[in-house]
């Protein structure tokens, strides 16, 4: 068994036991390869060993692993901060958007997502923590900007995602992800069909798991260290 295979049987297994902890069904999370800055030869190890589902920040570097990989059938997802002037090249490639903060970023997704594909999946960001560095709506303004976005007719409006202030305090951990999943609750008091909680990476897995994470978005664990910047 090669070192991805065998990491990515240890994060399986780990997903397991936080479920199991958690009287949740293990079927009900999705694990979520973080691919960024790995090559094609990773991820199609990856997904020989079963993974399908692969997360990617910029777009560019996603482009030139989609064109290497078109042989197999990868669900891609988007997951970094989303320009304007990348939203066609993003509505045309992936399956999933994670990172839709903005009603603007939103139309722009619907008007350009090419009419022979199925509606792009979206998560709207929410900045749980109101760290000012980060991307994401402020949770108040969550109601009205998934309302709108809802309407868009080439997108479905899966869930909420978020990246908390990184903490090891687990109790923080847990602070915010439940946040996460009471606002979530509370839009679909309001008519809202969400399914989807985008939150939990390596490091927080456990907690966003007991607050009912349904996608965790995972790369160290899988990959290994990233290498260092130049």
């Amino acid at each position: 068994m090669s070192i991805i295979a065998e990491k990515i049987k240890q994060v399986v297994s780990q997903i397991n036991d936080y479920c199991n902890q958690n009287k949740r069904d293990s079927s009900s999370v999705t694990l979520l390869a973080v691919s960024k800055t790995r090559n094609a030869d990773e991820i199609r190890e990856a997904f020989q060993a079963g993974l399908h589902c692969f997360g990617e920040n910029y777009l560019q570097e996603a482009q030139t692993k989609m064109e290497a990989l078109i042989d197999l059938p990868i669900e891609w997802h988007f997951i970094g901060p989303l320009q304007s002037n990348k939203t066609r090249q993003v509505a045309e490639s992936f399956a999933w958007v994670h990172s839709v903060d903005r009603l603007k970023i939103a139309k722009r997704l619907s008007e350009q997502r090419p009419e022979h594909l199925p509606p792009l999946n979206i998560c709207l960001q929410v900045n749980i923590d109101d760290e000012h560095s980060k991307s994401g709506c402020r949770p108040e303004d969550a109601l009205s900007l998934a309302k709108e976005i809802a309407l868009l007719p080439n997108l479905a409006l899966r869930g909420l995602m978020a990246i908390p202030s990184p903490t090891e305090d687990i109790q923080q951990q847990h602070q915010a992800f439940k946040a996460v999943a009471t606002l979530a609750d509370q839009l679909n008091q309001q008519g809202l069909s969400l399914d989807t909680l985008s939150m939990g990476m390596s490091s927080d897995l456990s907690a966003a798991i007991a607050e009912g994470s349904t996608l965790v978005r995972v790369g160290t664990a899988l990959f290994g260290p990233r290498a260092p910047k130049p």
